[in-house]
């Protein structure tokens, strides 16, 4: 049992095809979603007897995850405007003191800027952070990156319009924030040429896809034209010619602006995007591009990006390898779930998610959704990859919410990772079953004890009488098993914060690897860019093998657990001098030996 029921809720034709699949009694007529007095009385008290299981089946037992959002100090909902978009949330540690911090989008509500206090709780200080202007926008999603390479942390932040007088899409630019080092940002737009792009965006992700170090950008727009009202949205909209928008590709020019370089690279599609990530699925060293598309079914599928760096060229290759999900894709998590070395993705999406599994470079995905046990129906937004229990494998966090403003309530999912073969759904098990209006959820350790915790972004219901609270919602992870390594990347040459680069911990013969998160995994988000590994009951990492992007790559030997290990490249231009500095060395040491061992006897 996953849902709630109203005797008259209003929903779109999305949600009630998911009502069909759980429900294949009810009837929909007038947009309305109606049972008789009977039926709904019945199913409401089977309702509330599963909640009581819930409940108390559970009471007294100390649960993996607990509810920390009210002493954290954690006070956000998000708010639509008209209806259904948005809700994400952006980690990154804007005053480098070591604990990761949050900024929360709101909608139509003031914008969130969590200062995490180092001991477990959270100080809002949006108002004195020089970041007050993105309270005049509806805002979405939000990524963060050092672009012009200074050491702090910079800030994108997505919009959909303007407040207060109604607009006709396209509506407004994002906003673009350069931090300046003292706990506050300055407002960068202009400066960095975005001004002038009024657009309907949604989710952003930065990413180094020319290798130069310098971290560039993909912004997902939804909408190039659109008239009406965002709580109606219906099939003339979908297939109307000039509702669909291309995004934007914004190449870094050496940390002073970007350009907008979607048609230089070779592409020309539009789409209802949700934005896209950026991963290297063929193992080439180079970063390719996933784009999330809604209404994939009746307009742009999903698009897998191919890099054929260093040509300045994307070339889509989703159809050719089986990838081009027709669907409402709201976002994508990104790991290895069976650690054959290929990354896997796994797609929310309205009714049946999917998990296309990556069977190795050139070979064609597959939808292993149903052979994992993960085929539920629901209405998916966020999604996150992690090894929550630190046992040596990524369980996946999904979270679940219906079209606001139809408001039926549906539990979170939580797939814990058995043998790398097969997930068992258990979100009442471990305290992460929230009946919230979700939508993006993040990963990172609040405390810096080496587990990873959970933050989800639930949304206001529309409808007034929803049953359940619905507010955003910090998870502390008690787990205590398993050890643990959490890997910080500082690039010289690369990304500063190693976006676009991948590490590999090797431990007794198995290679788990990492990418490091650029935004746009799960849904409008960005995670934590430290690299986050469970061990179980290894005693030491192998090796770690970190590949750089640009190409560089680096070997470390025997390193001990339960740490951040604080990883600085070394420039391949300095590893050639090392190697020459120690193999001269070397050469001398030899002919000495070679040159006395000849005396020795003549």
């Amino acid at each position: 049992m996953r849902f709630f029921v109203s005797s008259s809720v209003k929903p779109t034709e999305a949600s009630v095809a998911v009502w069909r699949e759980f429900y294949p009694f009810f009837n929909h007529r007038n947009g309305a979603v109606r049972f008789s007095p009977v039926l709904h009385s019945a199913l409401s008290f089977i309702i509330i007897l599963y909640l009581l299981f819930e409940t108390y089946s559970v009471s007294g037992q100390k649960l993996p995850f607990t509810d920390i959002t009210k002493q954290a100090g954690i006070d956000h909902r998000f708010q639509v405007f008209e209806g259904m978009f948005g809700g994400g949330a952006c980690v990154f540690d804007f005053d480098n003191d070591g604990f990761e911090d949050i900024f929360v989008t709101s909608g139509v509500l003031t914008d969130k800027l969590y200062r995490n206090n180092g001991d477990g709780t959270f100080t809002n200080v949006y108002p004195k952070s020089g970041l007050i202007l993105t309270d005049k926008y509806v805002t979405q999603g939000a990524a963060a990156a050092d672009v012009n390479r200074d050491g702090f942390v910079d800030l994108f932040v997505t919009t959909i319009t303007t407040k207060g007088k109604k607009k006709v899409i396209p509506r407004a630019i994002n906003l673009f924030f350069l931090n300046n080092g003292d706990g506050t940002f300055r407002d960068a737009t202009k400066e960095y040429k975005l001004d002038q792009m009024n657009s309907f965006s949604t989710g952003v992700s930065f990413g180094d896809f020319n290798a130069d170090g310098w971290p560039d950008l993909y912004v997902g727009n939804y909408f190039n034209e659109f008239k009406g009202e965002l709580s109606v949205i219906n099939d003339a909209m979908v297939v109307g010619a000039n509702q669909i928008s291309a995004g934007y590709l914004l190449l870094n020019n050496g940390g002073k602006f970007f350009t907008d370089v979607y048609k230089d690279y070779g592409l020309d599609f539009k789409g209802f995007g949700f934005g896209g990530v950026f991963s290297d699925f063929d193992n080439d060293g180079d970063q390719d591009l996933i784009v999330n598309h809604d209404f994939g079914f009746k307009r742009t599928p999903n698009l897998l990006l191919e890099n054929l760096y260093p040509k300045k060229k994307f070339r889509n290759v989703a159809k050719k390898l089986d990838i081009d999900l027709s669907i409402n894709s709201m976002g994508t998590a990104v790991g290895d779930y069976d650690g054959n070395g290929f990354m896997d993705y796994f797609f929310t999406n309205i009714r049946f998610n999917r998990f296309m599994v990556n069977n190795g470079t050139g070979k064609p995905f597959t939808d292993k959704v149903r052979d994992v046990g993960m085929n539920f129906v629901s209405i998916s937004w966020g999604a996150n990859f992690a090894d929550f229990d630190n046992d040596g494998d990524v369980d996946l966090f999904v979270s679940n919410g219906d079209l606001n403003p139809n408001c039926v309530p549906m539990g979170n999912y939580f797939f814990q990772n058995l043998n790398e073969k097969q997930f068992r759904e258990d979100s009442r098990a471990v305290g992460l079953n929230d009946y919230g209006v979700g939508r993006g959820s993040v990963t990172f350790d609040i405390d810096n004890d080496g587990d990873l915790d959970l933050l989800v972004v639930n949304q206001i219901p529309v409808w007034e009488e929803y049953p359940v609270e619905s507010f955003t919602r910090l998870y502390r992870n008690d787990s205590t098993s398993g050890n643990w390594l959490k890997i910080k990347l500082k690039g010289i040459t690369a990304e500063s914060q190693g976006i676009g680069s991948r590490i590999t911990v090797v431990v007794n013969g198995k290679r788990m690897i990492r990418e490091i998160d650029g935004g746009g995994s799960s849904h409008l988000s960005q995670n934590s860019t430290i690299a986050h590994f469970g061990l179980g009951g290894a005693t030491v990492a192998d090796s770690i093998i970190v590949n750089w992007s640009g190409g560089n790559e680096q070997l470390f030997l025997n390193q001990s657990l339960n740490q951040l290990l604080e990883i600085t490249e070394v420039p391949q231009s300095n590893n050639y001098i090392i190697q020459l500095i120690f193999g001269s060395i070397f050469l001398t040491v030899l002919t000495a030996f070679i040159f006395r061992k000849k005396l020795s006897l003549g």
